[in-house]
Formats: structure tokens, sequence, C-alpha cells
């Protein structure tokens, strides 16, 4: 990846973002439920509606939560593809808690190459590519995004926490497991203390990358565009995201496009 190949997907992230920063500043927006009893609002689709509009102008196929599902048989020769969710934590959304997400990654050959995350509550952008690392910043309303981009940011390479003390545990609001807290109990030892650090969406993969927390056990399902962009953004922090039973990295374009049990650590 180079920096002029990410600018294209990181304007997708802010512009989708800031349709949904105004859908929710509104308070005007509905909520229907899919077959799986998921929350749909108007800001996903008007999201994705703007996020695709800037994928279409590349090279590659779009996969996206939103847009209608694409067969295997249609995409199983994918070898570059687009994995989008344009509203990562929807439930966040209709609560008014800040902690939602736009998420775009690049899977090519089964593994993410990039991957944007951007709240806009927040205004944190988080992005990784391979070969480049992977970097956070804050967007204000006067930020320019073009091929400068890296002088705005902080490098997440090889970031730690600094409390060899404590461990953090991210743990989710919303799917907080009985196998996840019997996992947490294995973490324990004499001389290192046990903190929980709540988060939303995939910003609980990004506090990983960034070092604020050392461990996200996820020991309950996922789809692969939950977390194909987190994936990025920690892989190319310099650490890992891999299944919870297998150790191998996670894999992306699967025939069934729930994730297995993951670790990112």
């Amino acid at each position: 990846m180079d920096l002029k190949s990410i600018i294209k997907p990181i304007i997708a992230a802010i512009k989708a973002g800031e349709k949904i920063k105004e859908i929710y500043d509104s308070a005007d927006f509905s909520v229907s439920y899919k077959k799986d009893d998921s929350p749909l609002t108007t800001a996903d689709m008007a999201a994705n509606d703007i996020i695709i509009s800037y994928l279409e102008e590349t090279d590659y196929p779009i996969l996206s939560e939103e847009n209608k599902q694409i067969d295997f048989k249609d995409r199983k020769d994918w070898t570059t593809f687009w994995l989008v969710d344009p509203l990562d934590g929807t439930k966040e959304f209709i609560n008014k808690r800040d902690e939602f997400t736009v998420n775009i990654a690049l899977i090519s050959n089964e593994i993410p190459v990039f991957g944007v995350i951007y709240a806009p509550i927040l205004k944190k952008l988080y992005f990784g590519a391979e070969a480049m690392g992977s970097f956070s910043m804050n967007i204000k309303e006067n930020t320019i995004i073009d091929e400068d981009i890296l002088s705005h940011t902080i490098n997440l390479s090889n970031s730690n926490n600094s409390d060899s003390q404590v461990l953090k545990v991210v743990a989710s609001r919303s799917h907080l497991s009985d196998e996840t807290l019997e996992y947490v109990n294995t973490l324990k030892t004499n001389d290192k203390e046990i903190e929980f650090v709540s988060k939303g969406s995939s910003l609980k993969l990004c506090l990983v990358a960034e070092g604020s927390a050392d461990i996200y056990p996820r020991l309950g399902p996922t789809m692969e565009w939950d977390v194909a962009a987190g994936h990025a953004i920690i892989k190319y922090s310099g650490k890992k995201l891999i299944d919870f039973h297998s150790k191998q990295e996670l894999k992306y374009n699967k025939e069934n496009l729930l994730n297995p049990w993951f670790i990112a650590k």
C-alpha cells in the first residue's frame, strides 16, 4: 500500500461519519430490524451509500454489511476486495452512546492489507496499511486529507501499555460472555492486577493497537466486516489478532462470514 491509494477510503470513512453525526444530532432516524434481530437505521444506509460512491471508483469489488449479500460462488475467486461496515455499533448509536464507528478494510488474499476506522462523535481516526504501519489522528473541521496525512498522525507501531503491574483487558458492554470471563480468570497472576476497559464497537480493537489496553478476548460471534479494519490496524501496529482455537491469523472471504472466537493482543 502507498499513501495515494489510502486517501480515498479514508475520505469515504470521514464523509460517511459526517452524515452519521448529522443524523445522530438530529435524533430524527428510524430503526428497523434485520432477520437476525440486529438493528438497522437510516444512518447505516446513508453512510453505506456514501462509502459505496467512493469505493466504486476503484478497481475492487465491495462486500458491505448493508448491501445485498453476495453468494460465495460469486465472490470465492475475489483476490482483492473492500469489506465495509458503514456503522459499527448501531446499538451504541441508538442508545446515544458516542462509541460507534465507520469501518472500511481492503482484503487481499484473505488478509487485511489496509483498514480505516473513524469514530465521528469522538472525531478520532485510526488507520493501518501494509508496509506503512498504523496511525491515529484527531479530525478537526479544517483537516485536509492528502498525501501529507502522516505528518498529522501518531504512529501506533509497537505501542505498549506502560503500566506493567496491570493487565488491561478490553471488554464489550453488550457482549461480555461467561466464556470471556472464564478466559480472563486464566490471565490472573500474582504480579499483575486485571483491569477491565470498556468500549463500544471496533474501538475495542483500536485500544489494543494504540497500547491503551493489552488484550481483547472476543469469545462470541462477530462478522467479518466487524473486525477486518481493526485487524489491519492491530496487525500493522505490530500486534496480532488470532483465532482463539487454532492460534492462526483470521482469514476473510470465507463461505460463512461469521468469525471464529479471537484474541487481539
